[in-house]
């Protein structure tokens, strides 16, 4: 089935409606147009690659999506009529084809959940769980607005650890590039007046980064293919089960972050569980979309085995009691809550514990990596100092400069 881009007007009110169509030519297109009481006036082919087709879908998008078709759910209008309203509202076109393509699924007969279910790369398997599950217990309204709250804060999660790596990168990458252009540019000068001057020996720190300064600037490339070699490969190697192993333990078990994963993990698992528990999601389904949403894979071997365990009559709790994965919160609170018969609540203080917690560790981070900047910045520049002035004031006081 093909996209196209139309524009039509309203016979009722006169305004121009711009929005896409999924059809399998531009003469069907123009019918499903007719159909919505609408006159095209122009339907154009959406080439893949060409402007948005492709153009990703944010989880900014995702919230607004959900958030909105809640708010029209609630509001009494039909569900197909709210998607209607949803894509004409959506910015994104890539969003406004994946809607296009629901609308026409759920109009031929499938089910909501279904539908988005042909779409992995904008809903998720926590998206679709919690649709099929306010399906079948005719809250879909409800389900949706906490499936936004629920993808709000855990994009605020990321938002926070990006915004606190952010800052040493940059600091960085201008550190580079000062040194880069000292190397490069300043101190072939100081070699250069030394040249042909008998008796005259540069200091130690001065000639190594020469030889460095002097190896760049004729290998340049070498450092070039370098960088791609090592962005590419290991890139693709981050895919593999192997990387994905070995970039979730560092984040485990390196500080000073370690402790900032593990909670923004148990945060993940706790908040993403309660939603799926008040969404009427059975436990052991709850916990095997909980595995993938945490996009850790120990941890989600951790809730494999509570899985089975589960199965043959443990409570989770006492199924992640000591397990290394899992801080010692979670079970001590799961377990409140199955006294208590409210997992749900239990679940929703445990991620808002350990939200706050992020938060916390994020600014010891940044208070711990901001003098260690600031060190390695005085190094560089007591190490340059030396490398450049030593040896001019050297000359200075063997009065060869005059």
């Amino acid at each position: 089935m093909l996209s196209f881009e139309y524009t039509a007007r309203n016979s009722a009110t006169g305004q121009k409606v711009k929005a896409i169509v999924q059809a399998d030519n531009e003469r069907s297109a123009a019918k499903l147009v007719q159909d919505q009481g609408l006159s095209p006036l122009s339907i154009k082919l959406l080439k893949k690659g060409n402007g948005g087709y492709f153009s990703k879908v944010k989880s900014k998008d995702r919230i607004l999506f959900a958030r909105q078709l809640s708010t029209l759910i609630n509001a009494g209008l039909p569900l197909v009529q709210s998607l209607r309203m949803v894509q004409k509202q959506a910015t994104n076109k890539q969003m406004q084809a994946i809607i296009a393509e629901v609308i026409t699924d759920v109009e031929a007969g499938s089910s909501f959940s279904v539908a988005l279910q042909k779409h992995p790369n904008a809903f998720n398997l926590v998206f679709v769980s919690m649709v099929a599950a306010g399906e079948a217990s005719g809250t879909l309204d409800t389900t949706l607005e906490r499936l936004a709250l629920q993808q709000e804060k855990d994009a605020d999660i990321l938002s926070k650890i990006r915004g606190a790596l952010a800052y040493p990168v940059i600091v960085i990458l201008v550190m580079v590039a000062v040194v880069g252009f000292m190397v490069i540019k300043v101190l072939p000068q100081v070699k250069t007046l030394y040249a042909g001057l008998a008796g005259a020996k540069m200091p130690l720190v001065t000639r190594i980064l020469l030889s460095i300064s002097s190896f760049v600037t004729h290998f340049w490339w070498v450092f070039v293919v370098l960088i791609i070699l090592i962005f590419v490969f290991g890139f693709r190697w981050s895919k593999t089960i192997g990387g994905r192993r070995f970039g979730d333990k560092i984040k485990m078990k390196l500080p000073p972050i370690n402790q900032l994963y593990m909670k923004t993990y148990m945060a993940r698992f706790s908040r993403t569980g309660a939603t799926l528990v008040s969404s009427g999601v059975p436990l052991i389904q709850m916990l095997e979309i909980t595995g993938e949403a945490v996009s850790n894979v120990f941890i989600k071997e951790s809730l494999d085995k509570a899985i089975i365990q589960v199965k043959g009559g443990k409570a989770l709790s006492d199924a992640l009691t000591g397990d290394p994965n899992f801080l010692e919160l979670v079970p001590n609170m799961l377990h409140i809550g199955e006294q208590s018969g409210s997992m749900e609540a239990m679940m929703d203080k445990t991620a808002d514990y350990y939200e706050k917690e992020v938060d916390n560790e994020i600014k010891t981070i940044s208070t711990l990596i901001e003098p260690i900047l600031m060190i390695t910045l005085g190094i560089v520049a007591i190490l340059i100092v030396v490398a450049v002035l030593v040896p001019i004031y050297g000359l200075a006081s063997q009065n060869i400069i005059t």
